[in-house]
């Protein structure tokens, strides 16, 4: 009989945007569609956060912006390809200008404290620690959690207090995404 290989499980942290539509909506969509990608588990999701536009692209309306943590078989290669087919169904169109507005963005920011670099996929996500609007949502998950060649979301924060971030409403639970 042959052997099955042992399962990996990893924890990853998916953040999620919207500025069209319905924002909020799009944001809990999202996490929905997080919980039904196979062998993936919602841990648990940040509150929701308002958030000013960053980048070259400011004149658009704010962002509604949250992170999860969640628990996957996937590698990750497999979860990024997952997460740009749930951007796709939900509208995102990948042919305007870094930065402007989106109906869903889901960046994957880390999974385990793996460093990745390759033309497909950077781990940690580039500038994920320069950027409040991931930093609180991440905080609010882990305030211990380190990013790997970075330091720690806490102490990361520090460098970002000039940028505008509104806390909207307590954090979900893996039950209720």
């Amino acid at each position: 009989m042959k052997e099955r290989a042992p399962r990996v499980i990893r924890r990853a942290y998916v953040a999620l945007g919207s500025n069209r539509g319905d924002p909020v909506a799009k944001v809990q969509a999202g996490m929905t569609a997080l919980g039904q990608l196979p062998q993936t588990r919602v841990e648990r999701c940040s509150s929701l956060y308002r958030t000013a536009p960053m980048g070259a692209v400011v004149d658009q309306p704010d962002f509604i912006n949250a992170v999860c943590r969640i628990k996957t078989e996937l590698d990750a290669n497999a979860l990024m390809k997952r997460l740009l087919d749930i951007e796709a169904r939900h509208g995102r169109v990948r042919d305007g200008e870094p930065g402007g507005p989106r109906t869903l963005d889901l960046d994957l920011l880390m999974i385990d404290h793996q460093v990745i670099a390759t033309p497909e996929l950077t781990l940690p996500h580039p500038r994920l620690h320069e950027r409040a609007f991931v930093l609180y949502p991440l905080a609010e998950l882990d305030p211990d959690l380190v990013i790997p060649g970075h330091g720690g979301v806490t102490e990361l924060l520090g460098a970002c207090c000039g940028q505008r971030v509104q806390r909207l409403e307590p954090a979900a639970s893996a039950d209720n995404p």
